[in-house]
């Protein structure tokens, strides 16, 4: 059992992922806890909710993830390499280079950290520089040797992520707006070279953009893609119950993939993804795409891509 405590008044314990909320219990004064019985091999975010509604981090546990959020790790499990333990209120550094994109999309920031070539294109990049330090964790993975160095650059977390994600729109704005605007900025972006890393419909957008736009996409990191995906299902497509691998695994017989390199990870705590995410990782394979595929200690949970996504890209342009 773990115990979790927190002092003030009423307060529930909500987890990311895998667990349920856990109301705590009044022990003397303002003190207030739970005790949870974790799961093995589990990495995870978690906060406590006031009676306000207010969300806060765990006071207690050095380890952050942006101002109100907060990480265990069973103890199985060895701390993730390159990555800082950062408090809750730490601010992250944030790549210098701003660029303003007004296109088709809208109006949106990118921010680039310019390592030189290739360069590595991170969907809902605002939580990668503001939640979770992937900044200072790439700098160090390349200072150790543990890969090549790269530009990252981060595209911001859209309003619309059902819409924007599972819509080829983004890919072709990327290709005919992004990419010459980052090419005025003094980022030259050899498409060869290209890696496009996302996480759930982040991680489904990436890997249709590979089929989509074979020219622009083919080195895709994809962590916990959201395979389920099916337009004609219920609620927009939204639904796991469809048919293994949705429309992704529907499209994939016939198709030539041996430009494509990709990455797959899931987490070991999301059983409920994995029929989705294996079924598309077999048909890619079996199409002739390079495939690597992993399962991570945690749910669906930024905390549990942050490994996945240093050992995916690293591999992605280990060969470059």
């Amino acid at each position: 059992m773990t115990r979790f405590e927190w002092r003030g008044g009423p307060a529930t314990l909500r987890f990311e992922s895998v667990l349920e909320p856990v109301e705590l219990t009044h022990e003397e004064g303002d003190l207030w806890s739970a005790e949870v019985e974790m799961p093995a091999r589990l990495r995870v975010t978690y906060h406590f909710t006031d009676a306000d509604g207010e969300e806060h981090a765990d006071p207690s546990n050095p380890a952050g993830a942006g101002p109100n959020r907060s990480v265990f790790s069973t103890p199985d499990l060895d701390p993730q390499p390159h990555w800082p333990v950062v408090g809750p209120d730490e601010v992250l550094d944030v790549p210098s280079l701003r660029i303003r994109w007004n296109g088709t999309l809208g109006r949106r920031t990118v921010r680039v950290h310019q390592g030189g070539e290739p360069v590595v294109l991170l969907l809902d990049g605002d939580d990668w520089m503001y939640v979770h330090p992937l900044m200072a964790a790439f700098e160090s993975a390349v200072k150790a040797g543990d890969m090549p160095a790269a530009t990252l650059v981060f595209l911001p977390t859209p309003r619309d992520r059902d819409a924007e994600y599972s819509s080829p729109a983004l890919w072709q704005a990327v290709q005919d707006e992004l990419l010459p605007l980052l090419a005025e900025n003094g980022v030259a972006v050899d498409p060869s070279r290209l890696v496009v890393a996302g996480q759930s419909l982040g991680g489904l957008s990436a890997f249709q953009a590979a089929l989509d736009f074979p020219s622009l996409v083919s080195r895709v990191a994809c962590q916990s893609g959201s395979f389920w995906y099916a337009r004609d299902l219920p609620g927009n497509g939204i639904s796991l119950d469809g048919p293994a691998g949705g429309d992704t695994a529907a499209r994939l017989p016939g198709l030539d993939l041996s430009g494509l390199r990709v990455a797959f990870d899931a987490g070991e705590h999301e059983p409920r993804m994995h029929r989705h995410c294996s079924a598309v990782e077999e048909l890619a394979s079996a199409a002739g795409a390079t495939v690597r595929v992993n399962r991570s200690p945690a749910g669906h949970d930024r905390v549990g891509w942050r490994h996945a996504l240093l050992r995916d890209v690293a591999w992605l342009i280990g060969d470059l």
